[in-house]
């Protein structure tokens, strides 16, 4: 008998489970049970343990499933303990998230997961441990806002830097995102210390660390900028975090900014076994290289790269024949078992510090990282993801993807043009009235707006509705601070009486008039039994201020009397005007530096706006304490009101975007600033907004917005021409007057649109026009679909006429024709509800050309102005 090992060689073909078999059965039965719930691609991504992987993974793909179950199986396979994993979030939120998941999956192993957190409570932490190090104690004490601005204006006194010219916010605006990207005092570049106090930026930042140091504080910055200093002068404590994580898990990639990439390359290198100083970081700015591993990338690269968003980022130095044996020493080593899950279609974050670059150069920081998508989606329906993924791929900044789903295509987008923002909110609020009857939930309602002073308008219409809403990521809009503001001031122009108004503002903006002198104020008035205004209209008669005190009293007093004054001449949004002005209100704003304070300034323009509908100043307050004593139960059902920048990470079955014109969304000051980059981080938003919607994603524009305090005719948003035509429907508005015409029954407003003068020439634009000289109605060309209102237009008896069809085209809606001619008279005055008074100066068919007194020459139609 030939023995086994004499056998004669034969090839044996590769033996694979047969699909269906009892091996292939009982393999899958053998498998953790949290792997049978996942697909083939979420599989892949929690089993590839080894090395550098990058998730890419869309919205609604199971991110933070792959996040959770990859740890499970980390955990499960014995790669490593509890205490070995670093998993790193965005925010707590989040990080509670995944430990609450962690816990059903594992019961209480998580609780041995002490590195599972947010970027800035891990590096606090680790900065606690090893605080000696950096010059603090381990009892460090980390600054608020507040704690910060006020430390800083202490050294701006000391400096003798005027406050009122440099704020103390705007230095510490600076400070922050010298910080957010990594920068030391000394590593700031001298034509950005520039531009705070004439070229005393870095001399203040300087002073304010050192200010830190000595009262064993730390701001929120410091918690990874501390860190890398750490790392980097203490190399020995860097590997000793290398050796301890060996698995590195980051969620929402696409959202760091540079300091936390510097933090996260640090930690995820290879252990040096070099001598310790050879092996030291070298500084962040300059031509010295940040890890002796990657000889090529320097801060330089790093910020030259900024430009360069496409996915080639040849921006980075490639290294030359006399580094290629430190990569190769670095490719010997074993690789990181590093995981990033992100999405670069969803980085939206980038005017405060977050880089998308740092996901889209992946692959050149990780050599030979493996990319994982996730495009398979389990929230929306086909065709909201089809226009999503059509829009995005106009993104030239992207490492590409594909969203699809298994269910069924559902509703289409619908595209909706309104005549103005107020007929804009009239028609959301008469659909989501719609939705109420067919018993949806409230809660699966949700407006994104791009600017927060959109909301306004919808708040009001809800509550002239009796609709329950909430809004998320911030104070309602009568609720933020500038409007209690400019509603006190005029409260106590309306009612001096109103004590709680008068002492809100009495030192707002800064008038040198503190706890003291209200305090006096207040003793007086108890005294005297009077309101706190004319206490202090006795009080500015004696002497019992200082001089400086008391001028600054009696002139805010003056100011008051006069405002009252003129409240009996001038109209009250001219009032308002004023009294913002003139209080110095407006100018405290404008000169305020922080990131938010243009978007203050808009919330005023748009109280002032909102005021033109009242009657008198009486009646709009009446109607500011019907709003804000409306405060439903937080269990009550009720309509989500949000920035698209809020909405990140959150789903309803129904989505509202309005707003998408030209200026407003794009944003033009988002243009203006950052030109192509900006443009894609605004169409990366445009894709966050329709991707939160589950069902129906519902897009809406005007055609007249107030910008800035004036009146505007706007362009609808290019964002509308990159839809997929087939994927989306053109819907008329049902807010009464827009669109419809007259009410909101009968044919619409133009009859001529060249009669306009539209210079909007999109290939969508052109193609519509040529259609219609040949007479085409449009239906039978590519572009989108038209749907008829349900609003039918009757006569004068009440019997329906017949409807003609609308023109479509792609990415833009036609308006019908009247064809009716005018009554009015060249010359004749008139009265517009919106632009006042004026005096008619072209008639074209039923459409005037009026020179309105204030607004200047606007066309409208003749249905909305009457005769003065």
């Amino acid at each position: 008998m030939t023995e086994p090992s004499q056998l004669p060689h034969t090839s044996v073909p590769e033996h694979q489970p047969l699909a269906g078999g009892i091996a292939a059965r009982a393999r899958a039965a053998a498998a953790p049970s949290y792997l049978a719930r996942l697909n083939p691609e979420q599989r892949e991504a929690v089993e590839t343990l080894d090395g550098p992987v990058l998730v890419l993974a869309g919205a609604g793909t199971g991110k933070t499933r792959v996040l959770t179950c990859r740890i499970a199986h980390i955990l499960s396979q014995g790669r490593a303990r509890p205490g070995e994993i670093l998993s790193v979030t965005f925010t707590n939120k989040a990080a509670r998230e995944m430990k609450s998941r962690l816990g059903e999956m594992l019961g209480q192993a998580v609780e041995g997961m002490p590195w599972l957190g947010t970027f800035h409570s891990i590096g606090g932490r680790i900065l606690r441990i090893h605080a000696e190090m950096v010059q603090l104690k381990s009892n460090f004490t980390v600054l608020d806002t507040d704690d910060q601005v006020r430390l800083l204006k202490q050294l701006l006194q000391a400096e003798g830097i005027d406050d009122k010219r440099w704020p103390a916010r705007m230095l510490a605006g600076l400070i922050d995102g010298w910080k957010n990207r990594g920068l030391g005092p000394t590593q700031v570049p001298s034509g950005e210390a520039a531009v705070f106090a004439n070229g005393k930026g870095g001399k203040l930042y300087a002073s304010y660390q050192e200010r830190l140091k000595i009262l064993n504080a730390a701001d929120f910055g410091d918690l990874l900028l501390e860190n890398i200093r750490l790392f980097r002068e203490h190399p020995d404590v860097l590997r000793q975090y290398q050796h301890r994580f060996k698995f590195i898990l980051v969620d929402e990639y696409q959202d760091t900014n540079v300091a936390q990439y510097l933090w996260l390359r640090l930690l995820a290198q290879a252990p040096s076994s070099t001598s310790p100083r050879a092996s030291v970081p070298s500084p962040l700015v300059g031509e010295a290289p940040l890890d002796p591993s990657l000889p090529g990338l320097t801060r330089q690269s790093i910020d030259s790269s900024r430009d360069d968003r496409s996915p080639g980022l040849d921006a980075l130095h490639r290294p030359g024949d006399d580094e290629k044996k430190v990569v190769g020493e670095r490719e010997k080593n074993a690789p990181r078992n590093i995981c990033c899950v992100g999405d670069d279609d969803q980085s939206i974050y980038g005017w405060r510090g977050a880089e998308v670059d740092n996901i889209l150069r992946f692959e050149h920081d990780f050599l030979g990282a493996k990319v994982i998508r996730l495009e398979r989606n389990y929230r929306s329906t086909g065709h909201i993801l089809a226009a999503a993924s059509h829009l995005i791929a106009y993104n030239e900044g992207r490492l590409g993807k594909t969203l699809r789903t298994e269910d069924v295509d559902g509703e289409k987008v619908t595209v909706t043009g309104a005549w103005d923002s107020e007929e804009e909110a009239r028609a959301i609020g008469e659909e989501i009235e719609e939705f109420q009857r067919a018993k949806e939930n409230l809660n699966e309602i949700a407006i994104l707006v791009r600017a927060s002073f959109q909301m306004r308008e919808f708040e009001d219409r809800f509550v002239t509705l009796g609709l329950p809403y909430r809004v998320i990521g911030g104070p309602r809009f009568y609720e933020r601070a500038e409007i209690r503001d400019a509603l006190a001031y005029l409260r106590v122009v309306n009612s001096p009486a109103d004590d709680l108004a008068f002492e809100r503002i009495v030192n707002v903006p800064k008038r040198g008039l503190g706890d003291a002198t209200v305090q006096m104020l207040h003793d007086h008035a108890r005294k005297r039994r009077l309101p706190l205004f004319e206490a202090a209209r006795a009080v500015v008669e004696t002497d019992e201020l200082k001089p400086k005190a008391r001028g600054a009293l009696r002139d805010l007093l003056i100011s008051f009397d006069r405002w009252r004054a003129q409240a009996e001449v001038a109209s009250h949004t001219e009032l308002a005007e004023a009294v913002l002005d003139e209080s110095g209100y407006t100018d405290m704003w404008q000169k305020d530096r922080s990131a938010d304070a243009a978007g203050r300034l808009e919330n005023l323009k748009e109280l002032v706006r909102s005021m033109e509908e009242f009657e008198n100043l009486q009646g709009f307050l009446e109607h500011i304490s019907l709003v804000m004593d409306r405060d439903g139960a937080a269990e009550e059902e009720a309509v989500s009101l949000m920035t698209l920048h809020s909405a990140k990470g959150l789903e309803f079955d129904n989505v509202f975007l309005p707003g998408w014109e030209e200026g407003l969304f794009p944003s033009q000051r988002t243009l203006d600033e950052q030109g192509r980059a900006g443009l894609e981080e605004e169409r990366r938003l445009a894709h966050v907004g329709l991707t939160r919607a589950r069902r129906r994603a519902k897009i809406y524009f005007a055609t007249n917005r107030r910008i800035h305090g004036t009146w505007s005719t706007t362009i609808p948003s290019r964002f509308l021409d990159e839809l997929p035509a087939h994927n989306v429907e053109i819907t008329e508005s049902k807010g009464g007057s827009g669109w419809g015409g007259s009410g909101g029954y009968g044919p619409s407003r133009f009859d001529n649109v060249e009669s306009f003068g539209s210079s909007y020439a999109t290939p969508g634009w052109q193609r519509a026009q040529a259609n219609r000289a040949r007479g085409g109605g449009g239906r039978q060309n590519h572009g989108f679909e038209e749907r008829q209102s349900s609003y039918g237009s009757r006569d004068a008896g009440g019997f329906a006429k017949p409807k003609r069809a609308p023109l479509v085209i792609e990415g833009e809606l036609i308006a019908k024709s009247t064809g009716t001619t005018s009554d009015f008279n060249l010359e004749d005055r008139v009265f517009h509800q919106k632009f006042g008074y004026g005096h008619v100066v072209k008639i074209d068919g039923n459409k005037l050309t009026i020179a309105f007194e204030k607004a200047g020459e606007k066309k409208v139609v003749d249905s909305f102005v009457e005769r003065a």
